[in-house]
């Protein structure tokens, strides 16, 4: 199989892309994203000159609390220097998570083909049912609403009942996965794999040739599930809060 890994850059271009903000903009050498409660990713500030001055952190802090967002910052391979600019100024590490990437038609050999998992374009209300059960909020299913075409989310069954549901976008030849939730009592029976061979599948139907997903480092269960169906480590990236009284 002629497949080459993508670059951590591409992912991080493709979680924008994939599960976009309501607006992003320059402040500086940062970029400000405005997420509208969804979630941290959209509502992060990153790097993306690598020289900067205190001062610029000061301005991106300015611009978050006008925005009514707490000061988050998303540390990215090479930002080490960040990293350590923010600790001085009180900011403690967030959330680190591992990202990962494989070849779409690998995952697709594990495609149940329609008797596991199915798709639609928009979530459908059985789906959002499950993403409430898991956590997910309105403002991230409005994530999911903004984020251009292709894209699709997915619904699996288990045992005749719906048990799990997911959220697939593309950026080029690259499809990101966000959102899996499995219900609690249907977990450990396969209905992951399944519904990643599924992703899988639509993913190379519609032009993308690599699936990706960010997953917490810490869930270690989650993280050998994805390399034993062929996805790979690309990158990393953590958060650095500071909360403010």
């Amino acid at each position: 199989m002629n497949w080459a890994a993508p670059t951590a850059s591409e992912l991080y271009h493709a979680n924008d892309v994939s599960w976009p903000p309501i607006a992003m903009r320059r402040c500086g050498p940062f970029m400000i994203r405005k997420g509208g409660g969804g979630g941290q990713r959209v509502s992060s500030t990153s790097l993306v000159d690598k020289d900067f001055l205190i001062s610029d952190i000061e301005a991106a802090e300015q611009a978050t609390v006008a925005l009514r967002q707490p000061l988050l910052f998303m540390i990215r391979d090479n930002d080490q220097k960040l990293d350590v600019a923010l600790e001085a100024r009180g900011y403690f590490i967030k959330d680190p998570v591992t990202l990962l990437a494989g070849p779409s038609a690998r995952l697709a050999e594990y495609d149940p083909k329609g008797l596991v998992a199915i798709d639609a374009p928009e979530p459908l209300a059985i789906m959002t049912e499950i993403w409430a059960a898991g956590g997910i909020t309105e403002g991230r299913m409005d994530v999911m609403r903004r984020a251009a075409n292709p894209k699709a989310c997915f619904l699996g069954r288990i045992e005749d009942q719906p048990a799990g549901v997911a959220y697939l976008a593309c950026d080029g030849n690259i499809a990101m996965m966000h959102a899996l939730e499995i219900l609690p009592d249907k977990r450990r029976k396969g209905l992951a794999r399944s519904m990643m061979g599924a992703m899988g599948a639509w993913s190379a139907r519609n032009g993308a040739g690599t699936i990706s997903l960010v997953v917490l480092s810490s869930n270690k269960a989650a993280i050998d599930l994805y390399r034993s169906i062929g996805m790979v480590e690309v990158g990393t990236y953590h958060y650095r809060k500071k909360d403010v009284t």
